[in-house]
């Protein structure tokens, strides 16, 4: 581990300090040995003896007094520096859990409303069409209710990871609540968006998750909707949502769609 910048600076100081010792010992020296000749020099060599003097205290309690505490205030700036980057870390991940959905992994429904808000923000200044995808689970309840939770959270991480697969990495993808998921895909047309359902309905009609000996299938009623470009985001989720129902209406595992 490398010096503190005060460290070296108290080094460089303990060396001045220990070169100014050094420059009067040798001048003591030299004065010594012209004392036989000169007795005016005696002040001289008082002067330097006191110099060495002072020098050699100045050292010691250098070495023995300041440099502990600056070798003590340095590791508590240390651990000042760590902690405060544990921290910043730390609320780091708890606003990203706080935004994410625990099982999928997924953005959740708060990160879903706030992008709708957004996006619409943002894409209505560049009259940009923004589309809508709600999806939800067929019969659910009852791969619970007959394999238990754990093989329904699998079923849920699978459909999760499906969905990811096709979407595009600007798409908001979201678990809303139970086994309700969401897309919100920018710059699409209304039979893109269609098509992009279609793919994830028939991508999640293959899935296979084991359950024992059973291998358990789900499918998914899906509703799209447009952004008409003067709506809010509630209105447009409520004709998306108006959408899911009908495909549940009509049989489920299919896209319905306002067109």
């Amino acid at each position: 581990m490398g010096l503190h910048k005060a460290e070296i600076f108290f080094f460089v100081l303990l060396f001045l300090i220990g070169f100014a010792g050094i420059s009067s010992f040798m001048a003591w020296s030299t004065a010594s040995e012209l004392q036989t000749v000169d007795d005016n020099i005696i002040p001289v060599l008082k002067y330097n003896y006191m110099s060495m003097v002072l020098t050699g205290l100045s050292i010691a309690c250098s070495v023995l007094l300041i440099y502990p505490t600056i070798k003590v205030g340095v590791a508590e700036r240390s651990r000042l520096r760590d902690m405060t980057a544990s921290l910043s870390i730390r609320s780091e991940t708890l606003e990203q859990a706080a935004v994410t959905d625990a099982l999928t992994g997924l953005h959740n429904r708060r990160y879903f409303d706030d992008a709708l808000r957004e996006y619409l923000e943002a894409f209505a200044l560049i009259e940009t069409p923004v589309g809508m995808i709600l999806l939800d689970l067929d019969h659910f309840k009852s791969v619970n209710d007959t394999y238990g939770h754990n093989i329904g959270d699998e079923v849920l991480r699978e459909v999760a990871l499906c969905m990811q697969d096709f979407t595009r990495y600007h798409d908001v993808v979201a678990r809303l609540g139970g086994e309700e998921f969401a897309v919100l895909s920018p710059n699409i047309t209304e039979r893109q968006i269609f098509e992009l359902a279609e793919r994830i309905r028939r991508a999640i009609a293959q899935i296979a998750v084991e359950a024992g000996a059973v291998s358990i299938n789900v499918t998914v009623s899906a509703g799209i909707a447009i952004w008409d470009g003067k709506e809010t985001g509630e209105e447009l989720y409520s004709r998306a949502d108006k959408q899911l129902y009908a495909a549940k209406r009509n049989g489920r595992n299919q896209v319905c769609t306002a067109a």
